[in-house]
C-alpha cells in the first residue's frame, strides 16, 4: 500500500472513489427504504435493485463508448450528470412518485457500467505497471470496508431526514470523484477511430471484446471458472437466509450479522491480495480465490455459528483474490484500445449467469434441502478451482514459485509523482 500512496494520481483518484463509493452504497439502500415506506410493499422496495441492475445487459455498448472516447473526460461527464440525475430524488412527494425513483436508479446503474468500464480502463494509463494490483486491490478494500458502515450511515440519514438528504450527499461525492479525475495527472493514448464502414460492423466492434478474452488463454481460463463459479455465488443469495433459518434456527435479521462477518473477510482479503498477485501470479490467485469460495460454500452447511461464521469470513476473503486478480490480468494482458470491451464482456458474462442463478436458487432452496444445494455448488467450485490451477501455465508457475508476467499494454503519459 505505501508503494501506491507514493503516487499523486493514485492518492487522488483513491479519495475521489472513497467518497463515490461511500454514496453509492448509502444510496442504494435508503432508495429502497425509501420505495417501501411510500408504497409498504416489500416486492416494490426490491424492484429498486432489479431496476439498478437491468442497465448492467447493456454493458457492451458501454465498453465501447469507452474505448471511443477518451476516458477521463468521460467519467468526470457521468459523474457530473449522474450527480445531476441523483438530484431529481428530490421531487418525490409521495406514492404516486415512487416511478422516479426507479428511473433514477435505471440511470444510475447505466452509469455505474459506464464508469465500471473506464476506471479499469483508465488504471493502466494513470499508474505504473507495478502498483496495478495495489491499486486494485485498495478499491475493493474501500469498498468493503465502507459497506460495512454506509447502508447504516443512508438508513440513518433517511430516518433523520428523509430521501432528500441521501441524494443531496451523493450527489456531492459524485462532484468529488469528478474533481479527483480533474486533478489527476495522466496523458491518455488516442481513442481508437470508429470504422469507416459502419454497415454491420458496430456489433463486430462490440463483439472484439468477447473475441479477445476468447484468444487470451489465461482470461478465457478465467471466464470458464468463473461461469462455474457463479453457481455458488448466486445460489447463496437465497440460500443465507436457509442457513439462518433452519441451520442456525436464528431470525432473518441474523443474516445482516453474517453480512458483516464476509465484508470483514473480504477487508482481509483485499489487504493481502496485491503480495500474493505479486508472489503467485494473477491465474493461481484465480484459483486459490475459488478454492476459499468452495471452502466457505461447503463449510456453511454445518449447524454450528462457529463454523458459519468461519465459513462467510473464507467466503468474503475470496472475493477480493477473485476480482483484483481477474481485473489486473485483465489490464496487462488487453491493450489501450480494448480496455473497455473487454472489461464490460468479462461484466456480462459473470452477471448474467449470477442473475439467472440467483432466480434458479430462489425456486430450489424451496424445494430442495439447502444443504444439498451447497454441497453441490461446493462440488462445482470446487471443480472451476482445480481446472484453473491444473492449467499447464499455472503448474509452471507453482513448480517455479513465481509467476508468468502477462505482457502489459501501452502506458503514455504515467506520472508518479
Amino acid at each position: 500500500m505505501r508503494r501506491l500512496l507514493a503516487h499523486r494520481n493514485a492518492r487522488l483518484y483513491l479519495a475521489g472513489q472513497g467518497l463515490s463509493t461511500l454514496g453509492d452504497s448509502a444510496m442504494w439502500l435508503a432508495a429502497a427504504v425509501w420505495v417501501k415506506s411510500l408504497t409498504g410493499s416489500t416486492s416494490a422496495a426490491g424492484l429498486v435493485f432489479f431496476a439498478f441492475t437491468v442497465p448492467q445487459l447493456a454493458a457492451p455498448l458501454a465498453g465501447l463508448l469507452v474505448d471511443r472516447v477518451r476516458r477521463r473526460p468521460l467519467m468526470v461527464a457521468t459523474n457530473l450528470l449522474t450527480g445531476v440525475v441523483v438530484l431529481l430524488l428530490l421531487l418525490v412527494r409521495g406514492s404516486g412518485d415512487v416511478w422516479l425513483i426507479y428511473a433514477v436508479m435505471v440511470l444510475y446503474g447505466a452509469s455505474n457500467a459506464v464508469l465500471s468500464s473506464g476506471q479499469t480502463a483508465l488504471l493502466p494509463a494513470m499508474l505504473p505497471d507495478e502498483v496495478l494490483p495495489d491499486a486494485n486491490a485498495a478499491l475493493q478494500t474501500i469498498a468493503q470496508g465502507l459497506r460495512l458502515v454506509s447502508p447504516l450511515l443512508g438508513a440513518g440519514l433517511f430516518a433523520w431526514r428523509g430521501g432528500g438528504i441521501v441524494a443531496v450527499l451523493d450527489a456531492a461525492t459524485f462532484a468529488a470523484a469528478a474533481a479527483a479525475l480533474l486533478a489527476v495527472r495522466v496523458n491518455e493514448p488516442a481513442p481508437a477511430p470508429a470504422p469507416a464502414s459502419a454497415d454491420g460492423r458496430w456489433l463486430a466492434e462490440i463483439g472484439a471484446g468477447l473475441r479477445h478474452v476468447r484468444e487470451t488463454p489465461i482470461l478465457f481460463q478465467m471466464v470458464v471458472s468463473a461461469v462455474l463459479a457463479m453457481l455458488l455465488f448466486g445460489f447463496s443469495e437465497t440460500t443465507v437466509f436457509a442457513v439462518v433459518d433452519r441451520g442456525l434456527h436464528r431470525p432473518p435479521t441474523f443474516v445482516g450479522v453474517l453480512l458483516t462477518a464476509q465484508g470483514v473477510g473480504a477487508i482481509a482479503g483485499g489487504l493481502v491480495a496485491a503480495p500474493l498477485l505479486r508472489r503467485l501470479g494473477g491465474g493461481v490467485l484465480f484459483g486459490a480465490g475459488l478454492a476459499a469460495a468452495a471452502l466457505g460454500g461447503a463449510l456453511l452447511t454445518v449447524s454450528s455459528l462457529p463454523v458459519v461464521a468461519a465459513a462467510v469470513v473464507v467466503f468474503g476473503v475470496s472475493l477480493p483474490w477473485l476480482l483484483v486478480s481477474v481485473i489486473t490480468v485483465m489490464q496487462r494482458a488487453t491493450p489501450s484500445h480494448l480496455q473497455g470491451r473487454v472489461s464490460s464482456a468479462l461484466t456480462m458474462v459473470v452477471v448474467v449467469p449470477q442473475t439467472l442463478f440467483i432466480a434458479l436458487g430462489a425456486v430450489l432452496v424451496a424445494l430442495v434441502d439447502y444443504r444439498l444445494l451447497l454441497v453441490t455448488c461446493a462440488a462445482v467450485m470446487a471443480v472451476a478451482a482445480g481446472y484453473m490451477l491444473t492449467r499447464p501455465e499455472r503448474v509452471a508457475e507453482l513448480r517455479a514459485g513465481q509467476p508468468v508476467r502477462e505482457s502489459p499494454p501501452e502506458q503514455p503519459g504515467i506520472d508518479p509523482g
